[in-house]
């Protein structure tokens, strides 16, 4: 039987090449559902390729526009953020690959979760802000967390068949982001569109941008302390300029595994949407011979703070990974807005978690407070700074 697949954010960047493995392997999987926040053109192009039972527009003010052109279609149309949370709930869905940026992507995600439906998780923030909640919900549900980062699911790989031999340290692979060696007096220079420029990844601004600061580094951290069950003393990041050796993992023995691949986001989608099987395709292949020479560095923490951060974070747990992610969303889109420049950022995600309130013990009420108390204050600190 095809796998149903819901994709929440199919016109982003990891949607778009999700629906690009479904046309490829249409006897394999289908669309039951799509939603997308403001992208209209988009949305409608992709509902009329793929038909699906549900499109959802998150933007309420679209809803007619979405409506309107997809009415002689046998495709059911809804609008807002209370309506993602409820189609993800139909029976008529075997997986919910989850798109969302940002926090935006934790109710939807738990929706799911509570439903029973396995998730192919792209949303690393759902598990930096309330990784402890996920987890053990989906444990309860007996729900499968699929990663589709590519890091992540080259740790999955590597662990995979492994079951009887737990990790001794996990290795995250890190490319180092477009300011990979400048300093703080040519960071400080850096703009929007020069931090949008990553040299091996076709990302989203957001993720982009979080790339350039290595936040994204801290967030996947936090994210494979959740999914691997390990502490962040067992999770060195290391940088890796090729983005060819996508993470490793060290086992008791001191023996290493890793996963190499070109980097292409369709590889780690295809392997979360049609685990266990690994499914033929025509992508380009990797060669040895076209990267003789494989490099690494340590991190600089000093110069990006907010991988230094991230680890602080987590280990004080509790909602400080959702104060520090809170206000990192918030400074990601005044920078690029041009609001601030490039250094101010981590200043600012510091200054809010020392100053923001600490719950060692937070409930899903604690972590949405958090998130509305944290953004409502760092955007009144990015006012007064202005």
């Amino acid at each position: 039987m095809k796998k149903r697949i819901a994709i929440l954010g199919s016109t982003g960047s990891i949607g778009t090449q999700s629906l690009d493995v479904i046309s490829k392997n249409p006897d394999l999987f289908e669309v039951e559902v799509l939603t997308a926040l403001n992208n209209t053109n988009l949305l409608i192009e992709q509902a009329r390729k793929f038909l699906p039972n549900v499109v959802v527009i998150g933007n309420t003010e679209k809803y007619d526009e979405v409506k309107t052109a997809l009415q002689k279609l046998p495709v059911k149309v809804y609008a807002g953020e209370e309506a993602i949370h409820q189609v993800v709930q139909m029976d008529s869905i075997d997986m919910v690959l989850t798109a969302m940026v940002g926090y935006s992507g934790l109710l939807p995600t738990i929706r799911s979760v509570e439903s029973g439906k396995n998730i192919a998780l792209a949303n690393k923030e759902t598990l930096v802000v309330a990784g402890d909640l996920i987890t053990r919900l989906a444990l309860e549900k007996r729900v499968d967390i699929l990663p589709v980062d590519s890091e992540h699911s080259a740790i999955f790989q590597c662990l995979t068949g492994e079951f009887m031999n737990p990790a001794e340290k996990i290795i995250l692979t890190c490319s180092g982001g477009p300011f990979r060696g400048k300093k703080r007096d040519q960071l400080i220079h850096m703009g929007p569109r020069d931090a949008l420029a990553h040299p091996n990844w076709d990302m989203g601004a957001k993720i982009t941008i979080d790339s350039a600061t290595l936040m994204n580094k801290g967030f996947e951290m936090i994210e494979a302390r959740w999914l691997f069950g390990l502490s962040p003393e067992d999770i060195e990041v290391i940088v890796h300029p090729q983005s060819i050796i996508h993470s490793l993992v060290q086992f008791q023995d001191g023996s290493i595994k890793a996963q190499l691949g070109l980097p292409d986001m369709r590889l780690p989608i295809q392997y979360a949407l049609g685990f266990p099987n690994r499914i033929p395709n025509d992508f380009p292949r990797f060669s040895f011979l076209n990267y003789p020479s494989l490099t690494f560095e340590k991190p600089d923490m000093e110069n990006f703070r907010n991988l230094a951060l991230a680890y602080e974070a987590i280990r004080m747990g509790g909602n400080m990974p959702c104060i520090m992610n809170a206000a990192n969303e918030v400074v990601v889109n005044a920078f690029l807005q041009e609001r601030i420049g490039f250094t101010r950022m981590p200043e600012i995600i510091e200054e809010m978690m020392d100053k923001s309130e600490f719950l060692a013990n937070p409930s899903l009420d604690d972590y949405i407070a958090t998130n509305s108390e944290t953004r409502r204050r760092t955007q009144l600190l990015l006012e007064n700074y202005q």
